[in-house]
């Protein structure tokens, strides 16, 4: 039996994306985990794959203040709070916190992906 959510999502009559433009996960596809045909299965959103920091452009370095946060410098260098996440990737750190934790710690501020 295929399933009719599925169906509606692999024919674009669902968003493949729920997310906001600014996510992360924007533009990342959804799956379906089904273990048997008689379970409805549970979607889920597939692998996001960080870009190596080696390969994106530094525009910017920024110096850590003890009032700084993430979503502070996605507002200063990016202009979206939202987009903390572009200078978390940039600095290959997992928890964007990481970021900001130590005063006096340099934080590149990357161009996209692809720019």
């Amino acid at each position: 039996m295929t399933d009719p959510v599925q169906l509606l999502i692999d024919s674009g009559a669902i968003p493949s994306s729920p997310f906001v433009q600014q996510s992360r996960y924007n533009g990342v596809a959804l799956a379906l985990l089904q273990r048997r045909p008689d379970e409805p299965g549970v979607v889920y959103v597939r692998r996001r794959f960080i870009p190596a920091p080696s390969a994106l452009t530094i525009a910017a370095r920024h110096v850590v203040s003890a009032l700084d946060r993430p979503d502070l410098l996605g507002a200063k260098y990016l202009g979206d709070p939202l987009l903390y996440w572009r200078i978390a990737d940039a600095n290959a750190v997992v928890d964007p916190n990481e970021l900001t934790d130590t005063p006096g710690r340099r934080v590149d501020i990357a161009l996209p992906a692809g720019m």
